[in-house]
């Protein structure tokens, strides 16, 4: 899921938007206003609903944006690295680097999204009850009234317990507490959710087969949604737990060869390519230093009639967006920062200067012999 456009930085924490996001928002303004809105408070023009629905949608989305800030803001409290946030369809996503340090700690952040929507819930109820009872306009009052009720069933659908839910962190904070194992916390969290997932896509069916409303069906898709992400955050659980105590500087490809980028693309292939055996390569400009990174991928898109004119460093990965680390940090650290299955970072020491590259070679090598370090299971007694 990426940010189709970004809103800034909200309390120090980049916020973007993807454009399914922009679906939900049209899809709740027509609902509002073409359904609910003109029973609720009938005798307004077209208008006023349609207003009344552009402020509820935005209203909405802005809650779901609070409610990922509280993690954020509780997170950077707790010492963990925010990457940012990401609204789209099924609501918001905050993108944490590390794991919490302590059960409690995670119980802090895990809690304090759901907490922040019963309060939100809580306001907007509060507003509707005072403007009803001082004869406010009653479109007023729906809005009020809507925005609190479903605040109030946002926190109570995150402390479901299954990840990756506010309640499967929960329930993850609870394991590991009671057994001091983080990885098996993450498996009981993870079937926890799988559990879940196929209750509400069974749950779903049923209500569309019974009455065929559309809101089974959207159901249906919230529950394969926690299905997929629960065995993806299973799988990153086993990952880290694979890697735990290796170093960048472990695995690293020490003082890789820097290529030189004002090479064409076929002047590269045939006089510096062949003579390594990389798969990427940090490339330099012409007096400039270090410019980015070049990988194979990068030069096959480059068409065989025109690789003698298209120069090197012009299909290369610019610096600035090549992720890069320091030889002494945690490997899972790193990979976090490595978006996509084509992982690939480069690592400099505290001075800036080049000492190492990273590529899916290297952390395949290290998972290899990870596995190797894992004791075997004891055979049996005859």
């Amino acid at each position: 899921m990426k940010d189709t456009f970004r809103l800034g930085r909200i309390a120090g924490v980049r916020v973007g938007v993807n454009w399914s996001l922009l679906a939900v928002a049209a899809l709740l303004t027509f609902g509002l206003a073409g359904g609910r809105y003109p029973i609720e408070a009938a005798g307004y023009s077209d208008g006023a609903y349609a207003a009344a629905g552009v402020v509820t949608a935005v209203l909405f989305l802005g809650s779901v944006l609070v409610h990922e800030l509280s993690h954020a803001i509780v997170a950077g409290r707790e010492g963990l690295r925010v990457d940012g946030i990401s609204l789209w369809l099924l609501g918001g996503v905050t993108r944490i680097e590390g794991e919490a340090a302590t059960p409690a700690a995670e119980v802090r952040i895990s809690g304090s999204g759901p907490l922040t929507s019963f309060l939100l819930g809580g306001l907007f109820l509060g507003f509707a009850a005072l403007a009803d009872t001082f004869n406010v306009a009653d479109l007023a009052v729906a809005v009020a009234a809507w925005l609190g009720t479903i605040n109030i069933l946002l926190a109570v659908f995150n402390v479901l317990p299954g990840a990756p839910l506010d309640g499967g962190r929960l329930v993850h904070a609870f394991v590991w507490w009671r057994n001091g194992d983080r990885l098996k916390a993450t498996v009981a969290a993870s079937r926890a959710g799988r559990v879940l997932g196929f209750a509400l896509i069974g749950a779903g069916l049923a209500m569309f087969a019974y009455s065929g409303a559309a809101d089974g069906l959207w159901l249906s898709v919230i529950g394969w949604f926690l299905i997929g992400a629960a065995r993806s955050e299973q799988g990153q659980a086993q990952l880290r737990h694979a890697l735990d105590g290796i170093s960048v500087a472990d695995v690293m490809t020490p003082d890789p060869a820097v290529a030189p980028g004002w090479f064409t693309v076929q002047a590269f292939i045939d006089n510096y390519l062949m003579n390594h055996r990389h798969s990427a390569f940090p490339i330099e400009g012409w007096g400039s230093g270090l410019a980015g990174l070049v990988t194979l991928s990068r030069l096959r898109m480059v068409p065989a009639s025109q690789r003698s004119f298209v120069r090197v460093i012009d299909v290369a990965i610019p610096l600035d967006q090549v992720p890069t680390g320091r030889p002494d940090e945690p490997l899972v650290a790193l990979l976090e920062r490595m978006p996509g299955a084509d992982r690939k970072a480069l690592i400099v020491d505290d001075d800036g200067r080049l000492v190492g590259i990273l590529t899916t070679s290297d952390v395949t090598r290290a998972l290899a012999h990870a596995s190797l370090r894992t004791p075997a299971p004891a055979a049996p007694l005859p």
